[in-house]
């Protein structure tokens, strides 16, 4: 079975981690994550509706391809369009 060169990456207040992987063709998303979870920050929790490969939204049942960098997204702090409305009454 042929091998992949792929990457998890990881950047929030915890630090910031790129862990480059040699992993089994036919590997998904999530399965990079999970041989990647001793390398990240102590305190990240890897949430499978918060993936994805080179900022595009991934599945966790995603298989991945040579090459892929996967990044875990963290939760958003601040709804997008309150931060807008708050910034709209500053007059930013």
């Amino acid at each position: 079975m042929a091998e992949l060169s792929v990457e998890v990456a990881y950047a929030g207040p915890e630090g910031q981690v790129v862990l480059a992987l040699v992993v089994p063709s036919g590997t998904t998303a999530w399965q990079a994550v999970e041989l990647a979870r001793g390398g990240l920050p102590e305190g990240v929790t890897p949430d499978p509706v918060r993936l994805g490969i080179f900022a595009r939204k991934v599945a966790a049942d995603r298989v991945l391809e040579e090459g892929d960098r996967v990044e875990l997204y963290r939760p958003l702090t601040l709804d997008p369009m309150e931060a807008r409305r708050r910034r709209a009454k500053r007059g930013a």
